[in-house]
């Protein structure tokens, strides 16, 4: 057998690589050796071909998968098979793999992912980070494949092989497995001891390698490599020196094409990934010639992608590599494959804990570097850490950001969630009921003023008026159920006439929710229709669930979405959407349309409303009980994990109190009456000038001003965010336009003891004020009290 000196380590250890003679590739064109830093194992072989911790051309790292796919496939010889990556170093090669071999495929992961069920785990002994996940989003799909592929980028003993089909045989027992590796360094006796395990399994286990052959370690070689490599401290992030290279964004992949395989990759996707990749590379332009594009620990299959269509332009060189866990030595010395390292802090909001992360050789006179991360990489850490080092050995950064790949959560349905019908909406949050979450009112808003904690982080305990009020209620919804049922009528035919009769409405939870219910209702009895509906959460100063916007892209064509609230009162939460939506629209690459559909518009916000005038919805005047008996909705780190919707609770407790289904039936129980006057309406309506003038945020600055509030988000116009002030908040006072009666907002200015100012030139019915200065106690504003 031919011996070939492992380069620096083998002239100074004395290591060597033994190369079968009758491989597909020859060893020593496949690995170099380095040092670990690592006491289960002295030395690392590094692969020019994996696109790891060295970079490679991407060609080569694409075309050693898929020959090493090729082998598998005489393998199979034609039967249908799913393939197994092993995280990390093998996730991009065992995707190529399965790209040859056009199958399903899934990698093991590190990851802790909050809403993915474990479908098994298992340990890879001599590894740094010993614990695999294996995280499908359909487990039935990955189990079903008689035959199962496990690519891995070295096969050394065998033993993390054998752990991992021992546990997956357990689950779902296969008729055959493939062992795939680009290099297999198995001795005589680990060959035989996979040769008992498959008897006593009593499946085949066959192994296929491109390359083949031994490494030699001579006696005392793992004592003076680690006495060597503790003479070597692990490089620090160094002192900041300027403000390095510019950093760019770069976004565009779409939300519903995958891009990895930690949560199951289908065989009918490879085509939209390469597309994908090919669209999200035309938005790099580099400032030079040489250009690395940087994966980080587990993305590896897409940053190939990307590599590959870079590298079509014939005026640049590209290479791929990939940031690691992998602690190893960093020599600057011919003949040593690591020669420089770049540290920094974890980063991934999902990882199974913190620690130092690695990325090798990016330091070697690259111009431009485009480092890709999913969305639960892309972190504050990220920027402090990875691309900062980033700027420090490149003139340009590239932050390529793909969607979260996570698996989506489940809608909630009535009656399990809500008291709403299950056919009604479709709520794309989470079910908060078991948390203890209510604050009292005032307690909560010095929180909130103090800058101490966020509005959404909370919720106030709800308020249960007493009989009166109720009875006011009542009297409301008779007297506004046609006008109402006007308003529905009106924004949904202008929804169907504008967007087409194909649309899926997204209420925002939960003020709107009662308005896509009717207007949904609406579809259904007057055009017969059967509009989908959808509840999702957006939070004021923190955006839209990007979550539940995902959900959205992934079952129907974000195009196709109209969100829907109740009202308009200043326009902040229009103002938001419109911001979130562009935002997640870069971040997922999709098309949702941000204009808002509204009841009433009296702040003149949005374009698509039923009505400008200021008039009572009913659904404004109570909380939980008239909205399915569910609470505003929670943004709160501490209960949510990371992939989960924004939450909810669902107060059962008050279904006797509940009257949600008598506003629906109220109001659509006038529905005939006023279609004819709606369809008369409509061209009218259509031809308007319905362009947003935001006159109610002018007068709302106005009234900041004067009033010496100097904020405008404790300005709350409008009859129904008058009602949401006095319910939810602590109020200072509030401003009621001239003759308007108004007996709902009075009696719970009464009850609550805020005084009531009658003002002649409002724009809205009527204005809730929150003083900026709250303490518990506080007067309200002076003036006359009018009762």
């Amino acid at each position: 057998m031919t011996e070939v000196l492992a380069g620096w380590v083998g002239e100074h250890f004395g290591v060597a690589l033994r190369p079968d003679a009758d491989a597909v590739v020859p060893l020593d064109h496949l690995v170099e050796v380095a040092l670990r830093r690592n006491p289960r194992r002295a030395q690392l072989l590094v692969s020019t071909v994996l696109g790891k911790h060295v970079p490679a051309p991407p060609a080569a790292v694409h075309g050693s998968g898929l020959l090493l796919g090729e082998l598998v496939a005489k393998e199979l010889d034609g039967r249908p098979a799913a393939v197994l990556g092993f995280a990390e170093t093998a996730t991009g090669l065992g995707h190529c793999v399965a790209e040859a071999l056009d199958a399903y495929y899934l990698h093991s992961t590190r990851r802790v992912v909050g809403t993915a069920r474990s479908y098994a785990g298992f340990e890879e002994e001599h590894s740094h980070a010993t614990q695999h996940r294996l995280l499908p989003a359909d487990g039935q799909v990955f189990g079903g494949a008689p035959v199962l592929v496990l690519v891995d980028d070295e096969l050394s003993t065998g033993r993390t092989l054998m752990n991992t089909i021992r546990s997956l045989h357990a689950v779902a027992p296969r008729e055959r497995y493939v062992v795939a590796a680009l290099v297999d360094l198995r001795g005589a006796d680990d060959r035989a001891s996979l040769e008992r395990f498959a008897e006593e399994l009593g499946v085949p286990v066959d192994v296929v390698a491109l390359a083949t052959g031994t490494v030699h370690l001579p006696p005392g070689f793992a004592e003076g490599a680690a006495g060597f490599v503790a003479r070597h401290p692990v490089p620090v992030a160094a002192a900041d020196d300027g403000p390095g290279a510019e950093v760019v964004e770069v976004r565009g992949w779409p939300v519903a094409v995958e891009h990895s395989g930690r949560h199951g990759f289908d065989a009918a996707g490879y085509a939209a990934a390469r597309a994908a990749a090919d669209a999200l590379a035309a938005g790099i332009d580099p400032v030079g010639s040489r250009v690395l594009v940087l994966g980080t620990e587990e993305l590896m299959y897409a940053p190939v992608l990307i590599g590959l269509a870079l590298d079509t332009r014939p005026d640049i060189d590209v290479r791929v590599s990939s940031t690691t866990r992998s602690p190893v030595l960093a020599l600057d010395v011919g003949g040593y494959p690591i020669r420089n390292a770049l540290t920094f802090t974890s980063h991934d909001r999902a990882e199974d804990g913190p620690g130092a992360r690695f990325a090798y050789n990016v330091a070697d006179g690259f111009d431009d570097i485009v480092v890709v991360v999913d969305a639960d990489g892309d972190t504050p850490a990220l920027r402090a850490g990875l691309v900062t080092e980033l700027a420090r050995v490149c003139r340009r950064v590239h932050v390529a950001v793909l969607p979260g790949d996570a698996p989506l959560p489940q809608p909630l349905r009535g009656p399990g969630f809500g008291s709403y019908a299950a056919d009604d909406v479709a709520w794309l949050l989470t079910d908060l009921s078991d948390v203890a979450l209510e604050a009292p009112v005032e307690e909560r808003e010095e929180a909130i003023q103090s800058g101490g904690a966020h509005y959404a982080e909370s919720l106030p305990v709800e308020y249960q008026p007493d009989a009166a009020y109720r009875a006011l209620f009542e009297q409301a919804l008779d007297d506004a159920a046609g006008r109402s049922a006007h308003a529905v009528g009106t924004v949904t035919e202008l929804v169907l006439a504008e967007r087409g009769t194909d649309v899926v409405l997204a209420s925002l939870a939960r003020a709107g929710t009662p308005v896509g219910v009717l207007m949904r209702r609406w579809a259904r009895t007057q055009r017969d229709l059967d509009l989908a509906h959808f509840a999702v959460s957006i939070v004021r100063g923190r955006g839209i669930d990007t979550t539940a916007l995902r959900y959205l892209a992934h079952h129907h064509d974000p195009a196709g979405v109209v969100f829907v609230d109740g009202w308009t009162g200043k326009g902040a939460i229009a103002r938001e959407l419109a911001a979130a939506v562009t935002d997640a629209n870069a971040l997922l690459g999709t098309a949702f349309d941000a204009d808002l559909a509204v009841l009433a518009d009296p702040g003149a916000c949005v374009s698509r409303f039923g009505t400008r005038e200021d008039f009572l919805i009913p659904s404004a005047c109570l909380n939980s009980t008239v909205s399915g008996l569910v609470s505003r909705t929670v943004l709160n780190d501490t209960v949510l994990a990371p992939g989960q919707f924004h939450g909810a609770k669902f107060y059962r407790e008050l279904t006797a109190d509940d009257v949600s289904g008598r506003f629906l039936d109220a109001v659509s129980a006038r529905f005939a009456d006023v279609a004819p006057a709606v369809r008369a309406g409509l061209s009218a309506a259509r031809t308007a000038d319905r362009t947003p003038t935001w006159a109610g945020w002018a007068q709302v600055e106005r009234l900041s001003t004067e009033y010496g509030i100097g904020d405008v988000t404790l300005v709350k116009p409008g009859v129904g965010e008058t009602t949401r002030v006095l319910l939810r908040r602590v109020p200072w006072a509030v401003l009621v336009r001239t003759g308007a009666e108004l007996p709902h907002v009075r009696l719970l200015a009464a009850q609550r003891g805020v005084p009531v100012h009658e003002v002649d030139d409002l724009t809205y019915s009527c204005v809730g004020l929150i003083h900026p200065r709250y303490t518990r106690g506080a007067t309200g504003a002076g003036g006359t009290t009018v009762t």
